[in-house]
């Protein structure tokens, strides 16, 4: 098919992959524009875009679609289809209706569940037990459209943002192909009014780290949020991103009391265990690394 392709971050590279991989003619590829990045702040091209451009695709990366400008350039490629995943851009209703069979988007959660920004870290903060993707047709309302087709995965107890991203990516380069070759048999079917839950975006204030929550509560913020923004937990006047956990068996202590040399600290009920931490300006490490630069011994508040 001749398609448009819309994406900007890691996530949609795989997406992109497939749709090359598998023969579909992308007419052009449209992405965030380069931000400023690095130590000398000069714009930098988005991984969507690196991609793209190392394909010999067509780019374009404009700062808004709702120009008649933008709007004819994009009805002037005549795509069949256009497929979405995390753009970034909300698209117009001229946009909508350009390609000839719709704007089909690829969504990283189980609709109408997670509709919005974040679902992956809301299904691990959440305790779900699975996720997945969904094709979804669009429409103007958030993440309301009907959906084509879907693919679910487990969350496992040790999953975070990153581990689950990289599997929901791969999935949805699946499942698009998949249903790209099915597109004629695929029935849409509208989404149940039950349900619905909004993944809001990341506060950076909820990445603090409640300790008087129950340990499981804190193993899911901390596995929820990692990689990025990051869990954190302040001590000695520094603030630390916690970026690897486990459950652990202790009960005693106050919630924030570091328990031993492993750095196993109490929650409000049970108790968990910091694997990977990260200071200010610093690289990741592990807790033993960790502890023999910034020392905190059984009996330290965080």
């Amino acid at each position: 098919m001749r398609l448009i392709f819309m994406g900007t971050p890691d996530f949609s590279v795989p997406v992109l992959d497939a749709l090359v991989d598998a023969g579909h003619e992308v007419a052009a590829v449209y992405t965030q524009p380069p931000r400023p990045a690095g130590r000398g702040k000069k714009p930098r091209p988005g991984p969507v875009h690196a991609r793209a451009t190392a394909l010999g695709l067509q780019v374009r990366h404009p700062e808004s679609l709702k120009t008649p400008e933008e709007q004819a350039a994009f009805a002037a490629l005549r795509a069949e289809v256009a497929v979405v995943v995390a753009y970034g851009l909300i698209l117009p209703q001229p946009i909508l209706d350009a390609p000839e069979r719709g704007c089909l988007n690829i969504h990283a959660s189980l609709l109408p569940r997670w509709r919005g920004a974040a679902p992956i870290q809301r299904a691990i903060m959440a305790g779900d037990a699975e996720t997945g993707v969904c094709i979804m047709q669009m429409e103007a309302g958030l993440d309301t459209g009907p959906v084509l087709l879907r693919r679910a995965t487990p969350i496992g107890p040790h999953d975070t943002a990153e581990s689950l991203h990289d599997r929901l990516s791969r999935l949805g380069a699946e499942a698009i192909t998949d249903a790209l070759d099915r597109l004629d048999e695929l029935t849409p079917m509208p989404q149940p009014e039950t349900g619905v839950t909004y993944a809001a975006k990341i506060d950076k204030s909820e990445a603090r780290i409640d300790w008087t929550a129950p340990a499981e509560v804190v193993d899911r913020k901390i596995r929820g949020l990692a990689p990025f923004p990051g869990a954190w937990l302040e001590v000695q006047g520094q603030r630390v991103k916690v970026l690897g956990v486990e459950l652990a068996d202790a009960s005693d202590g106050v919630a924030g009391e570091v328990l031993d040399n492993r750095l196993t600290v109490a929650c409000g009920t049970g108790a968990v265990r910091l694997t990977r931490l990260q200071r200010a300006g610093k690289g990741a490490q592990d807790s033993e690394g960790f502890l023999r630069g910034f020392p905190l011994p059984p009996g330290t508040r965080l």
